[in-house]
């Protein structure tokens, strides 16, 4: 049987994850899966599912462009997922904001268990997913008939293109009676996306306050950076919430990761210990964050930003 990915997007544009997931389906097809086929759901998402079609490995193209569709509201979206999971062994999604929100809903209306923020597949029924905030890694085998998997993006290397996959269209409709969308707030910068940047510069409860962040500002000007927080932080009130990394933010895994002020709590480690390199700003010399930095700078903060803008 075939493998499902969700794809995923966003103002009209294919998300970068979903090359990662694709990534993911890959290893379970060669560990015995079937052909790998997109999903894409939404209204007016032809242009999605054409930039989808030109993902290597990927074999069909499945869309569901109709109004009921539209803003992915979970419970249509959960019902439609589910009504076609009877064709596949496995569906996949990022373990992002919306795969997490509709993903469970897919698994309880099949009766099966789900597997959450999968970092490693070790055969097409057998993943791995970290646990204790990723201080170890639990190795599940489902024995359900269709595998429900939430994937970290950041955990598998995004596939290219490849040849142009069919796109078909699903004629499916269905009726959504339990939700309706009223608005929405997006936050918008000029910044790249936090979960996709390939350098983040992060501030801490060091920062003192929220106008102290404007300190990053600059730095993050001249890398081309995103700007991410602690939870402390946020919780302090400095920055808003869709700033946080970590356990209970966002996981990222850039390529550069500046911690500026961050005593590296292990909720915060278990979002950022997977980027390449690690550098960790911070006055005191005994904090958590050296041990996982590559590079460790004990300095007090409002000196060395302002020094290191300058260099830069």
């Amino acid at each position: 049987m075939s493998i499902l990915v969700i794809a995923e997007h966003h103002d009209g544009q294919l998300a970068d994850a979903t090359a990662h997931v694709v990534a993911a389906a890959q290893q379970i097809q060669q560990a015995g899966g079937g052909d790998i086929e997109l999903l894409v759901i939404g209204d007016g998402v032809q242009a999605v599912a054409e930039s989808a079609a030109g993902l290597d490995g990927v074999s069909k193209v499945r869309v569901a462009d109709n109004a009921v569709y539209a803003h992915q509201l979970a419970e249509p979206t959960a019902e439609l997922i589910a009504s076609l999971a009877e064709e596949y062994s496995h569906v996949l999604a990022a373990a992002s904001t919306t795969g997490k929100n509709v993903l469970p809903r897919v698994a309880a209306l099949k009766d099966v268990s789900q597997l959450s923020d999968v970092i490693a597949v070790a055969g097409a029924d057998t993943f791995k997913r970290p646990i204790y905030a990723g201080n170890a890694i639990a190795t599940v085998r489902s024995g359900d008939a269709l595998k429900v998997v939430t994937v970290r993006a950041t955990a598998f290397d995004a596939v290219g293109e490849g040849p142009s996959a069919t796109i078909e269209a699903v004629d499916t409709v269905v009726e959504n009676t339990l939700s309706s969308f009223v608005s929405e707030e997006l936050a918008t910068g000029d910044r790249p996306e936090l979960g996709s940047a390939k350098v983040v510069i992060s501030g801490g409860r060091g920062m003192g306050n929220g106008e102290n962040f404007k300190l990053l500002e600059g730095i993050a000007d001249k890398l081309g950076a995103a700007i991410g927080a602690s939870r402390a932080a946020v919780d302090a009130g400095f920055v808003p919430n869709d700033m946080q990394v970590g356990q209970t933010g966002k996981i990222v895994a850039p390529d550069l990761y500046i911690a500026v002020g961050i005593s590296g709590a292990i909720q915060h480690l278990a979002g950022m210990k997977d980027s390449k390199v690690i550098v960790a700003i911070n006055k005191d010399d005994e904090a958590p964050i050296f041990q996982v930095a590559d590079y460790g700078l004990v300095a007090d903060l409002f000196e060395a930003l302002p020094e290191l803008e300058s260099k830069l």
